[in-house]
């Protein structure tokens, strides 16, 4: 047991509160709301902060609470939105903060802690253990090829600390799911790792080639990918797509579930054209949608 709390102790001083507000006129409000609370994990002794991209989205004012209580502004540093990650920096140095995990070395069956913010100086934490490291397709046009599902639930906001028994971060704390036996999913530290000089410096990743946007809502349904919702003055509602329309094809490749959706729309690039064939009201149709940039659109 001592041993536990020599860990759960040194885990806690790298972890933050995060208070944010957003613009009423912002796009993701609509979803989101104009005011968000979460976590996040110090990550550099410089004051570089990792959290999830849905907390920060659009930020105009971010304020920081360390676990001593003593308060930080911060300001948006960088958002991936294809991963979900997001980095807030604040004006501080020699900060306590967690070491990346090595790559690759979360196992199945592998223990873990989580510590998540619950209000400001306020702390809950759970821990529990690694039951998949498969992919995950979420509705909003995101996709991950791996994440870290664990036994317990998110203990407080999200952007939580996820950590190994070295008190290393692993991932950062994204959302509650509802799959036996896998309550909790968080996004693999690998993927900050990957690009983090690029983010540091660019506020966004380079390298990477852009995923086009198109802004809706693809659900699965017995067999299909049916459209559940369609974003306002997006793409998608721009070139005809409605509600209810069922996907039968992209670029003429047959699609079964979300992620070869995915995967075919983001063979190409954003302002590019991309072809659908649809069954609306029994009706097949052929239609063609630009793609837009979701970072364009949700740039503060």
């Amino acid at each position: 047991m001592n041993g536990h709390l020599g860990l759960i102790h040194s885990i806690l001083p790298a972890t933050v509160d995060l208070q944010v507000k957003i613009p009423e006129k912002h796009p993701s409000t609509r979803n989101l709301g104009t005011e968000r609370v979460g976590s996040g994990t110090i990550v550099d002794p410089d004051g570089y902060i990792l959290t999830v991209h849905y907390v920060t989205v659009g930020a105009s004012a971010i304020t920081v609470t360390l676990s001593d209580g003593e308060q930080h502004p911060g300001k948006l540093a960088a958002e991936d939105q294809e991963t979900g990650l997001a980095l807030v920096k604040i004006p501080a140095r020699g900060l306590p903060f967690l070491r990346l995990a090595s790559p690759d070395s979360v196992v199945l069956g592998q223990p873990v802690v989580m510590i998540a913010s619950s209000g400001q100086t306020a702390r809950r934490l759970s821990g529990g253990y690694v039951t998949s490291q498969e992919c995950y397709d979420g509705h909003w046009e995101y996709m991950l090829d791996k994440t870290i599902r664990v036994t317990e639930f998110n203990p407080g906001f999200g952007g939580g600390t996820m950590a190994n028994f070295k008190a290393e971060l692993i991932g950062v704390i994204s959302l509650n799911l509802n799959e036996v036996g896998k309550f909790s999913l968080a996004i693999p530290v690998d993927y900050y790792r990957n690009h983090e000089q690029e983010l540091k410096q660019y506020g966004q990743v380079r390298s990477r080639p852009r995923r086009p946007w198109l802004g809706f809502y693809p659900q699965s349904f017995a067999g299909h990918i049916v459209i559940g919702g369609i974003v306002p003055g997006g793409p998608a509602e721009r070139f005809g797509f409605k509600e209810g329309d069922i996907i039968i094809s992209v670029e003429q490749k047959e699609i079964r579930s979300r992620p070869e959706l995915y995967q075919e729309m983001w063979k190409k690039r954003p302002g590019e054209r991309i072809s659908f064939r649809i069954l609306r009201d029994q009706q097949a149709l052929d239609v063609e949608v630009i793609g837009g940039d979701r970072a364009d659109r949700y740039r503060t």
